[in-house]
Parts: structure tokens; sequence; C-alpha cells
């Protein structure tokens, strides 16, 4: 049984008279949110690459509040924007490329927010590892140093 795609994007902000259309008007978002994410990597803006805030200094809950809030609040405002945009990319690859705008409502939350999940899950221990090797390469006392 053949049915009529959704022809809008956007929550119906941007419509389209055709199937064609729509598909490059999809192609065209991915594109800019892709061209905002080279230029930003290749200027890299001196305002971005700094935390905003500093970790909290204090007793018990100023170590469990940088342990709650450092892999998002300090983290550099660049490396949000790409994870930020990766997101987004990710989000309507799979809506509208993958149609799953036009599946039961269930079936769309099960792939979409797993995929959101496991997305941030991700990002959430390379920041922590990532952080960790930067440590262990960049003591003092460090055994393994880094010749590149």
């Amino acid at each position: 049984m053949a049915h009529e795609h959704k022809l809008e994007i956007f929550r119906g902000l941007w419509k389209f008279k055709s199937n064609t259309q729509k598909i490059w008007g999809v192609l065209a978002f991915l594109s800019f949110v892709t061209a905002i994410e080279v230029i930003l990597g290749i200027y890299k803006p001196e305002i971005l690459m700094h935390t905003w805030i500093d970790p909290l200094e204090g007793g018990f809950f100023a170590t469990i509040g940088n342990i709650i809030l450092s892999p998002i609040v300090f983290m550099k405002p660049l490396n949000l924007i790409f994870i930020l945009l990766t997101i987004v990319k990710a989000y309507y690859i799979t809506w509208d490329f993958m149609h799953m705008r036009d599946e039961v409502k269930a079936l769309r939350r099960m792939v979409v927010w797993t995929a959101v999940f496991l997305i941030c899950y991700l990002v959430f221990i390379l920041l922590q590892e990532g952080g960790y090797v930067f440590s262990v390469y960049n003591a003092d006392d460090a055994l393994i140093t880094r010749d590149f």
C-alpha cells in the first residue's frame, strides 16, 4: 500500500511541493549545518576556545558538582557546539532520509532516542577517557611521553 509522504520539515514551517524538492531541502539544511561546523573548525574563534565556567572549589559538594558538571559545563564551548550540531544532523538524517517521520510513534521514539542516548553516552566516555589520557601524558612524572 502506497501512502503520501509528509512534505514539510521543521514541524510544518518549511513546506515542499514534491518529495524530490523535500530531499533537496533537507540536503541544503544538512549542508548548511556541515558548513557551519567546517567554518568553526577552521577558524576556531578565540571566545569559544576557553571554558566559560571554572571548576567549583570547596568541599564534598563541590567535588560532586565537578564530577557531574565536568563533561558538559567545563568543556570548551566549541566542542559543545560540534556535539550538538552532530546530534542535529544525525536526527535529521534518521528523520527524513530514513523516513522515520512516516512510522508509528513508538518505533520512531525507539530508534531516534536510542541513537541520541548512545551518541551522548559515547561523547561522555570519550571526554572522560580523553581527559585521563591527557593527564597521564602531561604529568610531571609521566612514564610515557609523547614524541609527536
